[in-house]
Formats: C-alpha cells, sequence, structure tokens
C-alpha cells in the first residue's frame, strides 16, 4: 500500500512540476509574443483556468507527501519526503502571499480596464513564478530520491 501512495503522489508532483514549468518557459513566453491585446487576453484566461485547478492540486499534493511522510516515518528516505513537504509548503505560501494576489487582478482584466502597468505586473507575476517552479522542481526531486 505504502508502494502505490509514494508512487501515486511521486506522479501527481511531477504532473504538477510539468504544468508549471510549461507555463513559466513556454505558455507565457509566447503570449508575451503575440501583440498586446492577445497577450492580455490570453494571460488573462489562463489565470481564471489555471487559477481554478492549481490550487487544489498543490494542497493535493501536499496532503499526499504529509500521508507518506506518516506512513513512511520508519523507512528510508523519510527525511527527504518531510523535506518535500516543507518546499511544497513553501510553494504554498509563495502562492498565497505572491503569486495568487497578482493573478486574482490580472484574470479580471479586458483591454477596456487593465492597468497601465500590467505587464509589470505580469512579469514580477514570472519572476515568482520561476522561484516558485524552482522550489517544486525541488521537492520533486527530493521525493524521486526518496524512491531509490
Amino acid at each position: 500500500m505504502l508502494d502505490a501512495l509514494e508512487i501515486a503522489t511521486t506522479v501527481l508532483v511531477g504532473l504538477m512540476v510539468g504544468v508549471e514549468f510549461s507555463v513559466a518557459f513556454v505558455i507565457n513566453p509566447i503570449l508575451n509574443a503575440l501583440p498586446d491585446d492577445s497577450s492580455q487576453r490570453g494571460r488573462s484566461h489562463g489565470g481564471r483556468m489555471l487559477g481554478a485547478v492549481m490550487p487544489v492540486w498543490y494542497i493535493g499534493s501536499l496532503v499526499l507527501v504529509a500521508v507518506w511522510a506518516i506512513a513512511g516515518w520508519h523507512h528510508d528516505g523519510a527525511g527527504l519526503v518531510v523535506t518535500a513537504g516543507a518546499l511544497l509548503i513553501l510553494s504554498v505560501v509563495m502562492s498565497l502571499l505572491l503569486l495568487v494576489p497578482i493573478n486574482n487582478r490580472g484574470k479580471k482584466w479586458t483591454t477596456e480596464n487593465r492597468p497601465d502597468d500590467w505587464k509589470e505586473q505580469m512579469n514580477r507575476w514570472d519572476r515568482f513564478h520561476y522561484v516558485r517552479v524552482a522550489v517544486i522542481i525541488a521537492a520533486f526531486t527530493l521525493l524521486v530520491a526518496a524512491l531509490a
């Protein structure tokens, strides 16, 4: 049973890392290359869509890592799992304090109501997101190492 939990958790976190990595290094660069109206509209739509899904994914991943840490406390790699959990907590805190406020504003913007500094706000979101991606990659790496 622990094996299934470990695999399911690692796959779920790995998929989350893949989505967030592609947002940072594929989707947003594509959107940034579009004309302003299209870029801003694409980011607003992405903010609405992923803003609805990602909180469940982050919290679900964190819960599974916590269950793994508790269930596997006396097994090899438990310290790696706990550290991965701490990094996922950091990513949730970063999201709530840094990224979500910008995303909540941005997902409501249209070409008619966006602020003059919308590009700067999106660039700030991108910088915070790069750090968050690094944090969740580190957490994923620790989970994979705990399996070995």
